[in-house]
């Protein structure tokens, strides 16, 4: 029941991407251009939907739906390792003209070369997995 609800949920995701085109080459294209608003209001929404969320799950110690409780502990400050990765995302992003979300969106909607970058994505997650504790911290 746990993974139909998943499924469902992934489902919703999906649809509302396609819709929103967000998945779309052409609108990160725009974005990236600075030609147009259309991702920025997406992604600004997704971002003020997220922060009230996670204050919501805060304050009324909401938990998984396994009955898991989560674990919303503060990050390490950092600015090199989220300099170094966010340089990397966006230029994967840039190049493959996805991010992981749309990526499988696309794999859905028929767009079937984004297999290759997404067989890409889960190689270098492989691989990071591999070397992580070997970089510096």
């Amino acid at each position: 029941m746990k993974y139909l609800s998943y499924l469902t949920i992934g489902i919703f995701f999906g649809i509302i991407m396609y819709k929103s085109e967000a998945a779309s080459w052409f609108r990160i294209y725009e974005m990236f251009q600075f030609g147009s608003f259309h991702m920025y209001g997406i992604i600004g929404s997704a971002l003020v939907l997220g922060v009230i969320g996670i204050q919501l799950i805060k304050k009324f110690n909401i938990k998984a739906i396994g009955g898991t409780e989560m674990n919303l502990q503060p990050k390490e400050k950092g600015v090199t390792n989220y300099l170094i990765g966010g340089i990397i995302f966006g230029l994967g992003w840039a190049l493959a003209g996805a991010c992981p979300g749309p990526m499988y969106v696309l794999a859905g909607a028929g767009y079937y070369a984004i297999l290759v970058v997404i067989g890409g994505a889960l190689l270098g997650t492989f691989v990071y997995g591999l070397v992580k504790n070997k970089l510096p911290h």
